[in-house]
């Protein structure tokens, strides 16, 4: 048995992957947009991660690996099934601070516009905005992960950037102000 393999079979191997879980279901549940599945896909990727911990070649390069595992699985989805269309609410975890209600409030609806709009870009550019944005890959690992060049990363991004500017510009112009007395 060499280092490697042994590496993948130790406690150290499974505590990697459990580490990663938190990232993969954000990263699903962006491309996705439905609780269930993003678990389902998260948890998928991780299986398919044991059973073929052996073909990763630099252990290094464990969390690339497994985003990329999750990318073929959201593909494998995607060609089984159509892609749901529904939003389910992602309970929202606030930081404890001093700030009032309203404050509350407003920023709850700035998450819910900006994941709304989110949402409404095509699969490819919201899969590259949330591993580059979300995730902080590099436009390489992002290649590598979605098996597509480094080029159709960079304009799937600025695509998805520019969209999702002027979608929330746009959202913001339709917003009345209110006038408190």
């Amino acid at each position: 048995m060499t280092l490697l393999s042994f590496l993948f079979h130790s406690r150290q191997w499974r505590t990697a992957l459990e580490g990663a879980r938190p990232g993969l279901y954000r990263v699903a549940y962006s491309w996705c947009r439905d609780a269930a599945l993003a678990d389902d896909l998260v948890q998928e990727a991780t299986a398919k991660a044991l059973e073929r911990g052996d073909q990763l070649r630099d252990p290094a390069r464990l969390k690339s690996w497994l985003f990329a595992i999750l990318s073929r699985c959201w593909h494998d989805y995607l060609r089984a099934r159509h892609p749901h269309e529904d939003i389910d609410e992602l309970a929202e975890e606030y930081l404890a601070g001093p700030d009032s209600p309203a404050d509350d409030v407003e920023r709850s609806q700035t998450v819910a516009r900006v994941r709304a709009a989110v949402a409404r870009l095509p699969v490819g550019q919201r899969q590259v905005l949330t591993l580059v944005d979300l995730e902080e890959f590099g436009y390489a690992e992002v290649g590598a992960i979605l098996d597509i060049p480094i080029g159709t990363v960079m304009s799937r991004l600025h695509r998805a950037r520019r969209a999702l500017r002027d979608d929330l510009l746009r959202a913001e112009a339709q917003v009345p102000l209110r006038r408190v007395k």
